[in-house]
């Protein structure tokens, strides 16, 4: 006959119980989150793609790809998807703000800097949510992020410290690229891996899309970034860039096709990295 477990025991049980319930929500929010990501990357990759090689296409923000979308037969319902991703992944984000384990080793600065991270990443993908829910509605209005980008640098420059505040926003920018770059050069990226469970192939193939796409993604965020800083410096607010600007910057280079090409494919390399993220990322709540 099983010995009844003491009232401690109980109470162990129950914590675990309570643990492995959160693991699993916050595992299945985490990867509905990261597929619809890398969808909207990946749309933004082939559009910037077909551009680059004459083909149509346009160099767009998520949300103008989103939009695109939205006027053909499957859009909908594929919109209606990615809205409900967006909402996982900010939830997944903010979950990790208040629910995710503390490294001991982290100090002060560096374990805030982690919370504050996940809350504008939470905060970034809940506007994704209304905006993809707006253009399901029929009143996405302007999908352009460097117009957005003009108003609200204008807004800002007029404010007291305005220049400072947007000459800093735009150095966090371009530092944001910087970690991309980094994460995505030193392949920081696989300790969050469940690399015992990657078959020889997934690990090789899934490293090169992540290094090819937070690369990528440094060379986007730089841009941005640097272009905030030159509104601050000159006090222009059209000097502000959003992703498609970003990506219209870089077609009007010498050989703009080619450097567009390369970063559109890097940003589908992008994608195809958040789809290995939904597999194979650790979720730990605290």
């Amino acid at each position: 006959m099983q010995k009844p477990l003491a009232a401690g025991e109980l109470r162990s049980e129950a914590r675990r119980a309570g643990h492995a319930a959160k693991r699993s929500w916050l595992e299945i929010a985490a990867f509905v989150g990261l597929i619809a990501k890398g969808i909207s990357f990946g749309i933004v990759g082939v559009l910037a793609i077909k551009l680059a090689v004459g083909s149509g296409g346009k160099a767009t923000s998520r949300e103008g790809a989103l939009a695109t979308i939205a006027d053909e037969t499957w859009g909908k319902i594929l919109l209606i998807i990615l809205a409900l991703g967006f909402a996982c992944y900010a939830l997944w984000r903010l979950a990790q703000a208040f629910f995710e384990e503390r490294d001991d080793d982290d100090g002060f600065f560096k374990t805030w800097g982690k919370v504050a991270g996940y809350v504008a990443r939470a905060a970034i993908y809940g506007g994704l949510t209304y905006a993809t829910i707006k253009i399901l509605a029929g009143s996405g209005g302007n999908h352009s992020q460097d117009q957005k980008a003009h108003k609200a640098t204008a807004e800002v420059l007029g404010w007291p410290a305005g220049t400072w505040l947007v000459g800093v926003a735009g150095a966090c920018v371009a530092a944001a690229g910087l970690y991309n770059g980094y994460r995505g050069v030193s392949r920081k990226f696989r300790k969050r891996w469940k690399t015992g469970e990657m078959s020889r192939t997934a690990l090789k193939w899934g490293t090169v899309a992540g290094v090819v796409g937070l690369v990528a993604r440094m060379v986007v965020f730089g841009l941005i970034g640097t272009f905030l800083i030159k509104s601050a410096l000159e006090y222009d607010p059209k000097e502000a860039l959003g992703l498609d600007g970003a990506l219209q910057k870089l077609s009007g280079q010498t050989y703009g096709e080619w450097l567009l090409g390369l970063t559109a494919a890097g940003l589908i390399a992008y994608a195809i990295f958040c789809f290995v993220e939904a597999r194979y990322r650790e979720v730990t709540p605290s």
